[in-house]
């Protein structure tokens, strides 16, 4: 009818959709994770972005936790692994732990994908791999380094979500120091005796924790 909006000539007039596949899906999240945080990894925002429904996004994955690990596995591309020669085996392994906890860090989301999700990608793995080679070289035995690697990478992911929290939402150390000054010394002399280097240290703070972790390792039985 005369005055109605031609339906046929308006689709025609949209761009046409490009083919989904598990990489855009995947791409397209990580670009909402960063863009919203931890939120923004929802079928529906991201089906959304790709002008699709979200159980178009299931043909490709199965579920909202896969979708977080393949995530989390596409930002750690850019973790250096380098294989530095003449160069000791404890710097190689703290510099890949380095930068693993700087993508932590710096990435929005990043860090709390760290503790929610099972690597299963071959960032995730190579980095794993790469740990791994590195106790070996040092002299580790098996299952220290099994369950070693572990402890490392969960270490520099809770490092990297507290720092996160302290800056994203304001829980720096102002309100723990306030209320350590206002401390009975006789009910807690060990806290008020200790309490600015309790606040103390970041960078240094990771490093140290590192080296605490990596002696457990090399003396465990």
């Amino acid at each position: 009818m005369e005055g109605e909006p031609n339906m046929t000539d308006s689709r025609r007039s949209r761009p046409a959709k490009g083919p989904l596949s598990k990489e855009i899906i995947v791409k397209t999240a990580y670009e909402l994770l960063e863009s919203e945080g931890i939120s923004g990894l929802s079928m529906r925002k991201i089906a959304k972005v790709l002008d699709t429904g979200a159980s178009s996004l299931y043909v490709y994955v199965k579920n909202a936790n896969e979708l977080r690990a393949y995530v989390f596995d596409y930002g750690l591309m850019k973790v250096e692994i380098t294989n530095l020669k003449n160069e000791s085996w404890k710097k190689e392994l703290f510099e890949l732990l380095h930068s693993y906890f700087r993508i932590l860090f710096d990435s929005p989301g990043m860090s709390e994908l760290a503790l929610m999700t099972i690597p299963i990608g071959p960032n995730s793995l190579a980095i794993t791999e790469q740990i791994l080679h590195q106790l070996n070289v040092g002299g580790v035995d098996a299952k220290a380094s099994a369950w070693g690697v572990d402890i490392l990478l969960l270490y520099a992911a809770s490092f990297a979500y507290e720092q996160v929290a302290r800056k994203d939402k304001g829980r720096n150390c102002n309100a723990v120091r306030t209320s350590f000054e206002t401390l009975d010394t006789v009910r807690y002399p060990m806290i008020v005796s200790l309490k600015e280097d309790m606040l103390s240290g970041e960078e240094e703070r990771f490093q140290w924790g590192l080296d605490v972790i990596l002696q457990g390792i090399l003396h465990s039985k």
